[in-house]
């Protein structure tokens, strides 16, 4: 399966900013135990490496790594649930890997 990062962006479909205004902290707040195997980093201090809070043209977004699904289905469909609910935008990016070239 290839991996996709999903970007829910802060904004209503009538266009509208979303509040509260740290809503994407907050929701990357929740996610932040979702860690995958062998990370131990202090999820109170840390977000987790599928859900980050970022900023796009000024819109706030929050950043799903579609791998969370492997480690529990539940909170990927929490996240999406989240934006459904709250009549958030979310677009498909695919995971881009470039190949590294030799020299010779």
């Amino acid at each position: 399966m290839k991996h996709k990062k999903l970007f829910i962006q802060g904004v209503t479909s009538s266009g509208k900013a979303f509040r509260p205004s740290d809503w994407a902290e907050r929701l990357c707040g929740v996610m932040a135990s979702f860690r995958p195997p062998g990370d131990h980093a202090d999820p109170r201090f840390t977000y987790s490496p599928y859900a980050r809070p970022v900023q796009i043209a000024q819109i706030k977004c929050v950043v799903i790594d579609t791998r969370l699904h492997e480690l529990d289905p539940r909170a990927l469909d929490f996240v999406l649930n989240f934006a459904k609910d709250n009549d958030l935008a979310i677009e498909e990016a695919c995971e881009f890997e470039p190949k590294s070239q030799s020299h010779t």
